[in-house]
């Protein structure tokens, strides 16, 4: 069902089953796969592909043109899973030229009002984003991730899977996954243990991956001297696999 009132590009591609609400404007390239709900006076710009069964409410922006001094027009995209909450004012923006042309966001995730994603973001599935969490340009955030409100995320930064970012927190380094970093200035305080316990991690896997955060962050180690220790570990439990990989691929450095 769209409403008279929207303004859909003749471009467009909407399943029959979405419903785009009042006063809703529909811009040039935009896929709306089945399922969805417009709410009302929301803009989804251009070049977006918004998969099924996604909510969004008013007064959000999608799609809009990146928010960067060196984007000149090029043709960049949105990229939406399935099943995301978009609560309202979210504003979510297109990738730039000079970065991968692509902000990606996945399925399952839950963005609160006024939440910002900025160009070349990649944010995963199974996501929480609480009112207000701001993220810059290029941003990673894997899967399972929670940012609590008014959190604020550098450009080119890391969310490992699992990890917790507290209210009012500013990130400048990578987190590893399984990890909670709170305060100002931001501080990892302990592993996700009560997240970890609700997703379905037995007791002996979050005993390695607290095993694994003391040898980060409690024993003086080197971080390649952690990782190998970690490594040596993997053989009894696979989740710290998800954790080598947030440590090896970081390029900025963690919080530590």
């Amino acid at each position: 069902m769209i409403d008279p009132s929207a303004k859909i590009d003749p471009s467009a591609s909407i399943a029959e089953d979405a419903q785009i609400g009042p006063w809703c404007t529909i811009g040039e390239n935009v896929t709306i796969g089945a399922g969805s709900v417009l709410d009302s006076h929301i803009v989804i710009r251009s070049n977006t592909r918004l998969g099924e069964s996604n909510r969004i409410f008013q007064f959000s922006s999608i799609g809009e043109d990146p928010a960067d001094k060196k984007f000149e027009g090029e043709e960049t995209w949105l990229e939406i899973g399935d099943n995301n909450i978009f609560r309202e004012g979210v504003t979510l923006h297109r990738g730039t030229g000079v970065g991968s042309g692509m902000t990606r966001i996945g399925s399952d995730n839950l963005m609160m009002p006024y939440v910002h994603v900025a160009h070349d973001c990649s944010v995963g599935s199974h996501t929480v984003f609480a009112n207000n969490v701001g993220l810059s340009g290029h941003v990673v955030v894997s899967d399972w991730a929670i940012l609590g409100g008014y959190a604020g995320v550098n450009q080119f930064l890391k969310i490992g899977a699992h990890a917790m970012v507290g209210g009012m927190t500013h990130i400048t380094n990578d987190i590893p996954a399984f990890v909670i970093c709170s305060g100002r200035p931001a501080s990892v305080r302990s592993i996700n243990a009560i997240g970890l316990e609700r997703r379905g991690f037995d007791k002996d896997t979050i005993a390695e991956i607290r095993e694994a955060f003391k040898i980060i962050y409690k024993r003086n180690y080197s971080l390649q001297e952690a990782i190998d220790q970690i490594k040596a570990m993997r053989e009894n439990c696979d989740a710290l696999q998800v954790l080598v990989d947030s440590l090896e691929s970081s390029e900025k450095g963690i919080h530590r």
